[in-house]
């Protein structure tokens, strides 16, 4: 057995905490699991959270107390000038003083904390809520991004598989020569059509990649099914963390204005100092208390009030609108998923049924000698577009139902 010494074991395991996880089977479910997990801007929300309540413990506490030092009346002019043991006047001082802000102003301090730890969590939660979403999307874009390549090269396959006898056909007769080159040309374009659905695979995994953390994820299982509810989506409305997000910083901006409106109340403070003088004369200890006086309200404090309840009207009139923006977007995602779906049922049942049958009847005319191959090759082309055209409409309702449900359901659900 090695063993390893105590620099070497930690660098042993630094090394093995960087490789990256192992690829395997990926399903919907555990995507959203781990990005749950390991998704960084998720966990960048949960830090801030854990500084908001950390500073909560010190919102309205008292400020540090103060340490003077000094000498008093120490003689500079005159017949005692600089000879201070002459006279009974100079001393020596030490003391302590501390401020009390006034109690409205630490109560406004605690509240103005209390809102930021509810911001905090707010803010976490509209975070996770954005990392299922993208997690989703990311999960059935990829998903469908293979299914395109696995349909595009069944196609492939089978025209590779004509073209392959063009030279037979040609020598019999059947064919011109000029037939064989459309067959070639047809398949360079679906290799190119190949080429870009092999980036979109490549793209999806990565965007798949940046929110589970895996090194190279493969989706596995059954597709989400979302039954898209636009009533219960928009009975949640009010209670999307998009929304309490601004709410939050209402309470903020409400807690400003009650910290601003403290300030119009006076301050104190107390010091006490003991002043040490000469061994022949008597020593003194002082106190003494301060008072803030704020006589200048309308120049100093009413104008910050004012900003600070203009900036709270701000926010809640960025709520309304916020919240309409939000209505609308639902509304919108609805329609365009009831479009996508009636789109994908058209080409699913229609379009590419068609396409398949029109592929065999040139086949067979081709057979028979009634259709040349440029019409066999054109059957293919059309057959390869209607497949990729009804994965395209399949995929944009999985995603519209991810989209809608995942951002606009109740977090009871």
């Amino acid at each position: 057995m090695i063993r390893y010494p105590l620099l070497g074991t930690a660098l042993a395991a630094s090394a093995l905490a960087a490789l990256p996880a192992q690829a395997g089977p990926l399903t919907f479910d555990e995507a959203l699991a781990r990005a749950r997990t390991n998704a960084p801007s998720l966990q960048a929300s949960a830090r801030g959270a854990d500084a908001s309540r950390a500073a909560r413990l010190a919102a309205g506490s008292l400020p540090d107390p103060k340490l003077s030092l000094g000498v008093d009346s120490f003689p500079v002019s005159g017949p005692l000038a600089f000879a201070p043991s002459r006279d009974n006047f100079t001393w020596a001082r030490i003391g302590v003083s501390q401020d009390f802000p006034n109690l409205a102003k630490r109560h406004a301090q605690q509240a103005r904390a209390d809102t930021d730890i509810v911001a905090a969590d707010a803010e976490t939660l509209a975070e996770a809520r954005t990392v299922e979403v993208e997690t989703a999307v990311a999960w059935i874009t990829l998903a469908f991004a293979e299914r395109r390549l696995a349909a595009l090269d069944a196609v492939r396959m089978r025209l590779d598989r004509l073209v392959a006898t063009t030279p037979g056909a040609v020598a019999s007769g059947r064919a011109r020569p000029a037939q064989a080159l459309a067959g070639q040309q047809a398949l360079a374009m679906l290799a190119d059509r190949r080429d870009e659905l092999v980036s979109a695979v490549a793209r999806a995994r990565a965007d798949l990649v940046r929110w589970t953390g895996d090194a190279a994820p493969v989706v596995a299982g059954a597709m989400p099914d979302f039954a898209v509810d636009g009533a219960r989506l928009r009975a949640a409305l009010d209670a999307n963390p998009a929304l309490a997000t601004i709410a939050a910083r209402v309470g903020q901006a409400e807690a400003d204005v009650r910290l601003a409106q403290a300030g119009r109340r006076p301050d104190f403070g107390v010091d006490i100092s003991y002043q040490r003088r000469d061994p022949r004369f008597g020593d003194y200890v002082s106190a003494g208390v301060t008072i803030g006086l704020p006589l200048f309200k309308r120049h100093r404090q009413e104008p910050l009030i004012a900003a600070r309840q203009a900036d709270a009207d701000r926010v809640r009139a960025e709520r309304e609108a916020a919240r309409r923006a939000l209505a609308a977007g639902l509304d919108t995602a609805i329609a365009d998923h009831v479009m996508h779906h009636a789109q994908w049922m058209r080409a699913q049942e229609t379009l590419e049924p068609l396409a398949r049958e029109r592929v065999a009847l040139e086949t067979a005319s081709y057979g028979a000698g009634r259709a040349s191959l440029v019409d066999v090759v054109e059957a293919h082309i059309a057959l390869a577009d209607a497949l990729l055209a009804t994965l395209d409409r399949e995929a944009l309702v999985a995603i519209d139902g991810a989209r809608l449900t995942l951002t606009y359901r109740s977090e009871t659900r």
